[in-house]
């Protein structure tokens, strides 16, 4: 064998050697959320513009809702933590279709939002205990009736794009149990004001958010949730995958604040108000009873979201 061939050969191993080890100092260096924020001295919130009463803007721009206090806790826990006086939280509004890909690059730390915990989500990122359950209803015309899927047949249905509601309904249109015309939109509040302008006979969502977009625009008299339930939806705090550091603060956070009641407090501050009333379902009192990380169900199709 040649001293040539082996410089040939050699060459390739190196190449392939030296790339393995930069991208594996590469992971590294962006492996450790908790490092960064203590060399930054930041912490990248994502919240929404539109999600109330979880994730909203209020009157002065200022993101507000159940939550962003929740993410505040754990970002006080951080602090903690880490022992750092001052932490700069810097916020970033996020739609539905781009809050995990903004989590992925790293353009956010915590997704504070709406967002429902699936077996399919937990294949991309990581997920808080549960800070709320939900379910999947369809806003309606007062008088319409939807008690079945059925009852669906034919109507134009507005969807929000990048929601476990647009996924659900998509399969239950393609599955034939009725046939539905769908037409997508960018966010809620449009699928919203499809409804209320009629280009729409029904917009599935969670009921919370339901509620809280109907309130917000008053429209609790001419608009109502049907009674049919569709799925199960447990909200959590979103995080990156592969960070137990930060999972742990985060779980830690919400264990305390489950275990000492404050929880209570903070939902009512955002649930029970002279606009809204939520009463606490069952679900979501279990959960802060026994903290768990369960995915969605979507009950007609039998298995989980």
């Amino acid at each position: 064998m040649s001293v040539s061939f082996l410089r040939r050969t050699a060459r390739p191993v190196v190449l392939s050697v030296l790339g393995l080890a930069a991208s594996l100092m590469a992971v590294a260096a962006h492996a450790d959320t908790l490092s960064r924020i203590r060399e930054t001295k930041t912490i990248n919130l994502g919240v929404r513009d539109a999600a109330r009463p979880f994730s909203f803007l209020n009157e002065a721009k200022q993101p507000v809702g159940y939550s962003v206090d929740l993410c505040l806790a754990a970002v006080d826990e951080i602090k903690k933590e880490l022992k750092l006086p001052e932490l700069k939280v810097n916020y970033v509004v996020v739609s539905g279709a781009e809050r995990i890909p903004k989590l992925q690059k790293e353009e956010i730390d915590l997704e504070c939002g709406s967002t429902t915990n699936t077996k399919a989500r937990q294949e991309q990122v990581a997920f808080s205990y549960t800070i709320f359950v939900a379910g999947m209803k369809v806003l309606v015309p007062k008088g319409t009736r939807v008690e079945s899927l059925k009852d669906l047949e034919g109507m134009t249905v507005a969807v929000s794009k990048g929601t476990t509601s647009e996924k659900l309904f998509t399969q239950l249109n393609s599955s034939g149990e009725a046939k539905m015309q769908l037409v997508q939109y960018a966010n809620n509040a449009e699928a919203f004001k499809a409804l209320r302008d009629g280009k729409a006979r029904a917009f599935p969502q969670d009921d919370a958010l339901l509620q809280g977009l109907a309130s917000k625009e008053k429209a609790l008299d001419a608009l109502g949730l049907a009674s049919m339930a569709f799925s199960v939806e447990p909200y959590g705090i979103m995080m990156r995958k592969g960070e137990p550091r930060l999972s742990e603060v985060v779980d830690r956070t919400l264990s305390r604040l489950y275990s000492s009641g404050e929880v209570q407090t903070i939902y009512k501050k955002w649930f029970e108000t002279p606009a809204l009333s939520i009463p606490m379902s069952r679900l979501t009192r279990d959960s802060f009873m026994r903290p768990n990380k369960e995915a969605g169900v979507a009950m007609l199709l039998g298995y989980s979201i």
